[in-house]
């Protein structure tokens, strides 16, 4: 593997209070179980692989707030990495997460514009979406990326919406961002890798391997509700729902769908998600050759 480097961001640290003190403000709450997998403790499948897309960039900022200056709703992300035979957390790995902004843009890639799709401006998105994407998302759309999910050069230095950082002993490493937007042809979701093996120097994270390449996906209730927020709302590309999307694999936390924690009316004030990762830390899943599967 090239050598990973990684810039050190001053003041990344997460502190969990903001998104989720916000939860405990008045309202109905959205406690959206995906399965009895999700509960604390409970021994994991392994986490379903899936295609990279074309939008990745190595390691490039080592932090835990990536949201820099993007609106959208607070997010705060807890992930927790387990050897899927074992079932022991993996301590100090590397966890890498991006995904578009608000309106479907991808920093990095500003150029592609919302899936080619654009975005902003018009009549916000309401009820179920028409339309079922055909070809291979993210490829074949005006995006113009490479079959698969192959890798496309940056098109500019902006790196919003993207991070690495370390799991602790128990496994855990918790992110700051926004809840993404929707782009053509895909449904919301955020991509992820973890490495392992490498060493983390004051650089950053240098060798080993990947372990996993995924994708973490979000309840169509959470989406809809999202999308009656500013500034989800000015987004008038077509959204794909989570069933039609032909790369969540349809088997719920195993193939990445989230546990959500938010208030049902009031959504803006910020959501919590959470997913433990079931992977096998003595096998590489790097690349870009695995293809999406039919759901």
């Amino acid at each position: 593997m090239s050598r990973r480097r990684a810039l050190l961001a001053g003041g990344a640290a997460v502190v969990g209070v903001g998104v989720a003190g916000s939860l405990t403000a008045g309202g109905a709450f959205a406690d959206e179980t995906t399965d009895a997998a999700s509960s604390e403790g409970a021994c994991y499948q392994l986490t379903t692989e899936t295609t990279e897309g074309p939008y990745y960039i190595d390691a490039d900022k080592l932090r835990r707030d990536i949201t820099e200056d993007q609106d959208g709703i607070p997010l705060l992300l807890n992930l927790k990495v387990i050897d899927a035979e074992s079932c022991e957390p993996l301590k100090d790995a590397a966890v890498d997460i991006w995904h578009c902004n608000a309106v479907g843009v991808y920093s990095g890639y500003e150029a592609v514009g919302s899936g080619g799709g654009g975005g902003g401006g018009g009549t916000p998105p309401t009820g179920t979406p028409t339309g079922t994407p055909t070809g291979e998302p993210p490829s074949g759309d005006p995006t113009g990326a490479p079959p698969g999910g192959g890798h496309q050069d940056p098109t500019d230095d902006e790196r919003y919406l993207r991070g690495t950082w370390r799991t602790d002993k128990h496994g855990r490493v918790a992110f700051r961002t926004v809840f993404p937007g929707w782009y053509q042809g895909r449904c919301v979701h955020i991509h992820v890798k973890v490495h392992v093996d490498g060493e983390w120097t004051d650089a950053g994270y240098e060798g080993g391997h990947t372990c996993h390449t995924g994708q973490l996906f979000f309840s169509e209730a959470a989406v809809l509700a999202s999308a009656e927020v500013a500034p989800y709302a000015t987004n008038t590309t077509t959204r794909t729902t989570l069933d039609e999307d032909t790369i969540y694999p349809d088997n719920g936390t195993e193939g990445g769908l989230l546990h959500l924690k938010y208030l049902k009316k009031h959504i803006a004030k910020g959501v919590v998600a959470s997913l433990t990762m079931g992977v096998a830390p003595d096998e590489t899943h790097d690349s870009t050759d695995t293809m999406p599967s039919a759901s």
